[in-house]
């Protein structure tokens, strides 16, 4: 069992750091049909993996990746609707909830698939306009809330709304959609204490795993066309998507 978490680990991870996503919707559905935990416990151990795994992608972008002030309104508005999530989450039937969460894989997959056609890259965002933080901070609730739900950190959902909705070019979507994940991680963990699940033992060797692989793939993404990455994550996705969508349907 150690191999897999492993390896699951180190493919979550180096999804984190090549485009600051993925690294939920891949490791969600490896806990719960590769390592064999319920969804509620699975959801929970996703977050604490995500959520660090997502700061060693941070780092090495803090600097000129990260448009800071978009990066805190859009965590604290989801931070905040995370915890309406977790509460229906503990509502809903579990292959419900996966058949949801294939559902919102294949939306984001062929959003993806499609050319995002991003502003050109000039670096960290010029500031908040009123209607970027009306659309920022419907953004941040939305995603917050699927955050509580089904223990995604939204990445795979910010990096398409970063790009066309607030216009934020691809380097600096990465970085600051990772800053998100972190604190989107953190309140859906805030939800669940008091009534937490988690196995600490796999928790941390897939973390440590993920977290690792995240800041080797933060370093290959800067020689990878930003094309290449986001198409690569989709197909992902989609196969992705149509394996839990199968194995809920069929349960």
């Amino acid at each position: 069992m150690s191999v897999l978490v492993i390896l699951f680990g180190l493919l979550v991870g180096a999804l984190q750091g090549l485009v600051g996503a993925g690294g939920s919707i891949l490791a969600v559905p490896a806990l719960v049909y590769g390592l064999g935990f319920p969804l509620s416990q699975a959801v929970q151990m996703a977050l604490v993996i995500v959520g660090i795994s997502s700061v060693a992608g941070i780092v090495p972008r803090m600097r000129s990746g990260v448009d800071w002030p978009l990066a805190l309104l859009l965590g604290v508005s989801g931070a905040a609707t995370s915890f309406a999530g977790s509460a229906v989450n503990r509502l809903l039937d579990d292959q419900v909830l996966m058949l949801v969460f294939a559902m919102i894989m294949v939306l984001a997959g062929v959003r993806m698939l499609r050319p995002l056609a991003p502003p050109p890259d000039t670096g960290p965002h010029g500031g908040l306009t009123a209607p970027m933080l009306v659309k920022g901070l419907l953004t941040g609730c939305a995603v917050g809330f699927l955050t509580g739900l089904l223990g995604v950190g939204g990445g795979f959902l910010l990096i398409p709304a970063l790009l066309l909705v607030l216009r934020v070019p691809m380097s600096v979507a990465i970085g600051t959609s990772l800053v998100v994940i972190v604190i989107n991680c953190a309140g859906g963990l805030l939800a669940y204490l008091g009534h937490a699940e988690l196995d600490w033992g796999v928790t941390a060797l897939f973390t440590l795993a993920a977290t690792i692989a995240s800041v080797l793939g933060t370093r290959v993404a800067r020689s990878l066309p930003d094309d290449v990455l986001t198409r690569g994550f989709a197909v992902l996705v989609l196969v992705l998507a149509a394996g839990v969508g199968a194995q809920a349907m069929l349960a």
